[in-house]
């Protein structure tokens, strides 16, 4: 495994003309064979161990080619920290740089040259954004020296870097695989800093953040960004056309998000407080244009005790015993006059009438901040099997050019999409997306925008999307439950007279039950001879 991987790597980094499922190939051959390493050794603690060597292996090939290129300059001094600085790479010490730490990779002290490494790194001053962010653990007596040498050389025999944009890319979805198969083999406690590509590209599609300020007060590892950044590159825009600000309560996903957004070259003001972003927010000030976010579901130990007065809870105060309407309150309190939030969260919040929930809910709606419910299908998360739902929120329903759908939802049925990938998880395909997505732009759109764009109008379909409007909302109690409004998919007439369909059931029914005695009596005789 490993030799073709060394041997795979030689080509599908180079060239520039690889299809993306080649490099999601790569990756996965990639993992399989660094996972084969770590032996007894946990995926939780083998993923930092893992993730920080080919975070170190990408940051020092960065600065190698960026070392070659001002040394090139006779005006440029590629030994000055800030000539890096400038151009957004960060600055290696000699004694961090990669070519050192292969050529000590069978020494008995490779664990602390790692641990020193990333402590030179972390002390260069305009590596200020790293400061506390890089594992040191590898000196530590637990972790088998000889398997930490072999994901040395196997890193070793990869080239995660060169002039173009698209190395950066490539190792973006190297880092991101791994994240992925990381939470995939931890299970539930993996899904706690990992949300499903499906879920947040979906999310990403239909909030579309082309440009303004992009906030997740629960970041996790940071996938909601790095979605975004790939949405506004696949439609021609620049990364720095957006603003990126997160929160994380857990230090370790912290230093992962951290790592994450490097890789991908994002710069982000991501805060870390273990108090958590009800009780130590972050950015207090902020109003973003966009936040997307997939809180812990149904968290019950979230401190409203001591905040029950808050300045947030402006549709009601949330249950001291439920974080889920906290959360929807916080994500409306720091959305900008025109903003758009999309929430992931479990599917009790759109039905749920205890602790004050339902009067919550209704202010919501009744107030114009609900735009749209999705029902998605169960097995989507590593954290859990139950189905969730998509709260897509709005302060302004017509803001950035958009029709005015106001005492309108538009509810989404998707709990029959995706396909199964395994056993026990399932995933959207790009068509699934574009269907969701699709569904709810052409809603928002202005006819104009339909017809310059050529997209069909959009209209309800039976089992899947409705508008619905206030009134038969109210009618309802103010579930946001979409199978409540979507109605049953029809079912297409195969011309079989009903009377005909009947006789053939009776028939059949008639020939089962036939059979069925016939065995019963077959079963009787065997047992009788077994006396």
């Amino acid at each position: 495994m490993i030799k073709n991987i060394i041997n795979y790597s030689g080509s599908a980094i180079q060239m520039t003309n690889n299809t993306r499922k080649s490099d999601l190939d790569f990756a996965a051959d990639l993992f399989k064979a660094a996972d084969k390493m770590r032996g007894s050794l946990e995926p939780s603690e083998y993923k930092h161990v893992a993730l920080g060597l080919i975070f170190l292996k990408y940051i020092s090939e960065a600065f190698q080619a960026m070392h070659d290129q001002l040394s090139e300059n006779e005006y440029a001094d590629p030994e000055e920290p800030e000539e890096y600085l400038a151009e957004n790479v960060f600055w290696v010490p000699v004694a961090a740089r990669w070519d050192f730490i292969q050529q000590s990779a069978r020494s008995e002290n490779i664990g602390k040259i790692i641990d020193d490494a990333m402590e030179a790194i972390e002390a260069v001053p305009t590596n200020e954004s790293l400061k506390g962010v890089l594992p040191k653990t590898y000196a530590r007596p637990t972790l088998d020296k000889t398997m930490l040498g072999e994901l040395v050389d196997l890193f070793s025999n990869i080239k995660l870097h060169d002039s173009t944009d698209r190395a950066r890319d490539l190792l973006g979805r190297v880092y991101e695989y791994f994240i992925s198969g990381f939470a995939s083999a931890e299970g539930k406690r993996g899904g706690e800093f990992f949300t499903p590509r499906s879920v947040v590209r979906t999310l990403v599609e239909m909030l579309e953040p082309y440009q303004g300020r992009v906030y997740d007060p629960c970041c996790g590892s940071g996938g909601m960004f790095i979605q975004s950044e790939k949405f506004i590159d696949e439609h021609g825009g620049r990364p720095d056309d957006i603003a990126v600000y997160g929160q994380e309560i857990n230090h370790t996903t912290w230093r992962l998000a951290k790592m994450n957004l490097a890789v991908h070259g994002i710069d982000a003001d991501i805060g870390w407080d273990s108090a958590g972003s009800f009780h130590k927010d972050s950015h207090p000030n902020l109003k973003a244009d966009y936040i997307l976010a997939n809180p812990p579901f149904n968290i019950s130990d979230w401190g409203g005790d001591r905040l029950t007065e808050d300045v947030r809870w402006q549709y009601g105060t949330p249950p001291k015993g439920n974080a889920n309407f906290a959360w929807i309150q916080h994500i409306i309190h720091h959305l900008a006059p025109r903003g758009h939030a999309g929430v992931v969260l479990a599917n009790g919040s759109m039905s749920s009438q205890t602790s004050g929930e339902g009067d919550i809910r209704k202010k919501l709606i009744e107030e114009g901040r609900v735009d749209c419910m999705v029902a998605l299908p169960g097995q989507l998360f590593y954290s859990t099997q139950i189905p969730v739902c998509l709260w897509i929120l709005s302060r302004d329903k017509s803001a950035n050019g958009h029709r005015d759908r106001k005492g309108e939802i538009l509810f989404i049925d998707a709990r029959n999409m995706g396909h199964m990938v395994d056993r026990v998880r399932r995933e959207f395909s790009d068509n699934d997306i574009e269907k969701i997505a699709g569904t709810y732009r052409r809603w928002r759109a202005k006819p104009e925008t339909i017809e310059d764009k050529g997209w069909d109008a959009y209209a309800d379909e039976a089992g899947f999307c409705k508008s619905e409007g206030l009134e038969v909302i109210r009618k309802h109690d103010h579930v946001l439950t979409p199978g409540r409004y979507v109605g049953a998919a029809e079912v297409e007439d195969d011309g079989v007279p009903f009377e005909e369909k009947i006789a053939t059931f009776k028939t059949t029914l008639k020939e089962q039950f036939s059979l069925g005695e016939k065995l019963q009596t077959r079963i009787s005789v065997s047992l009788e001879l077994l006396k």
